[in-house]
């Protein structure tokens, strides 16, 4: 499992996870697509801009492992601003994956993530 150096274990002055410190013994968890509604907390929705922030800062519109990215983080983008690089050979379960950022996507969702307003 490839550790992202330099990029942000949680979103500061939270409990919002973004990395993983070692690999799960019990088994990889499962990237799945997480619905947002719209009557999510406040917190969840900047836990979320503060992921795509961190996404974008560190790998823009290139391809990237899964590695120690929160698995339950990343479903919260999963299938929308985030996805699978090749979709026909990719697999959930496994720490190599790899996850591209849809620029369109990102901006529409996200527009301070990438534009550099964030909150990171």
């Amino acid at each position: 499992m490839i550790k992202h150096r330099g990029f942000p274990s949680r979103l500061p002055g939270t409990d919002f996870q973004f990395t993983i410190r070692r690999p799960n013994p019990k088994g990889v968890t499962a990237i799945i697509r997480r619905e947002r509604f719209k009557d999510r907390k406040y917190a969840d929705r900047r836990a979320d801009l503060g992921f795509m922030q961190a996404l974008w800062e560190a790998f823009g519109t290139e391809p990237f492992e899964r590695g120690n990215l929160d698995a339950g983080r990343l479903s919260w983008l999963f299938g929308r601003e985030v996805k699978a690089f090749d979709p026909d050979t990719f697999d959930p379960e496994d720490y190599d994956a790899l996850l591209v950022i849809d620029e369109a996507v990102a901006r529409s969702s996200f527009p301070d993530a990438i534009d550099g307003d964030g909150i990171l």
